[in-house]
């Protein structure tokens, strides 16, 4: 996008001096900005992922989660009090700019010991918590519309992120356990749904989602939050640790923090390994329309839900 189109769109929130800068473009193109009121972020929302519904739903409810004192991004409102503007055919929203750092990256290893990423974890299941608890106190507006990690969601025709039994370049015997995994999947969480607890989740806790901010963790990019199980939100912030040997502390100490500060029932402990299954189902089909088959993520998400898949149906 030119330097002339974005302040186009930056219009709408006073315009800047200083030229944006692009610091991120995954499904979405960030840019930093400055604006009258101090450093924020732009994000050019690529066009077809999200309606305009989903995005002002989004906003409307990390405004609120701030207004309670939860540590998320609060949307930055146009002069005429505008959450989202149009450019072109892309939507584009402002947001505060959160001054931190992530807790790790993908594909490094955290830093420390076994007890340090058990202690890191629980903070992030405390933090999570929070979010669940502030969420359920909230009256969502009429218009609230985000997509839903439901069982459909995860094990229908059309999971959310895609077919992921459907990936180029599995053997039929792959594809056969990915299938059996999602039936079983499927079976469980019908006969789950009775008590399971559901709402609003971010979905996608990653490590550079997740910032060390001077007042404790922060959660960003709310992008694929929806509707769903709380335990999916859970067993989303550790896929990135699933093959690391602290992967058990780092589980005990999410689910540790996690019960401090919210009900946890044993039923949904021992759904966890369902759950990392489906993330790890998830994040291959989310390969599928975004990186060609010949990328080294491809390979490294299939094994992690063929694996998944192994350890569950052998429970």
């Amino acid at each position: 996008m030119n330097q002339a189109a974005l302040q186009d769109a930056l219009a709408v929130w006073g315009g800047s001096d200083i030229p944006p800068r692009l610091i991120s473009h995954r499904e979405n193109a960030v840019y930093e900005v400055m604006l009258a009121g101090g450093r924020a972020a732009l994000r050019l929302h690529r066009p077809g992922y999200r309606s305009e519904a989903e995005i002002w739903s989004e906003l409307v409810w990390t405004e609120a989660l701030a207004d309670r004192g939860f540590a998320a991004p609060r949307p930055v409102r146009g002069l005429g009090g505008e959450l989202i503007a149009r450019l072109g055919d892309q939507m584009v929203t402002v947001i505060d700019w959160i001054e931190g750092a992530p807790i790790g990256a993908v594909g490094v290893p955290l830093a420390g010991t076994a007890a340090d990423h058990a202690a890191l974890y629980a903070e992030v299941g405390g933090l999570l918590a929070r979010l669940h608890n502030v969420t359920d106190t909230l009256d969502l507006p009429g218009g609230f519309a985000r997509p839903f990690w439901d069982r459909d969601g995860l094990t229908g025709e059309t999971p959310l992120w895609g077919r992921y039994w459907e990936v180029p370049g599995l053997s039929a015997a792959e594809v056969a356990l990915l299938r059996n995994a999602r039936d079983r999947a499927r079976s469980v969480l019908h006969d789950y749904d009775a008590e399971a607890d559901t709402g609003l989740i971010h979905a996608d806790a990653l490590r550079e989602n997740v910032f060390r901010c001077d007042d404790g963790l922060t959660l960003i990019d709310f992008d694929d939050s929806g509707f769903g199980y709380r335990m999916y939100d859970l067993a989303s912030a550790v896929t990135q640790s699933v093959d690391d040997d602290t992967y058990g502390a780092i589980v005990d100490g999410l689910l540790r923090g996690y019960a401090a500060q919210r009900p946890l029932s044993n039923t949904s402990r021992g759904l966890f390994p369902l759950f990392e299954m489906l993330r790890a189902f998830s994040s291959l089909g989310w390969t599928m329309p975004r990186i060609a088959p010949d990328h080294p993520k491809v390979p490294l998400y299939t094994g992690r839900a063929l694996r998944a898949a192994e350890r569950f149906l052998s429970l």
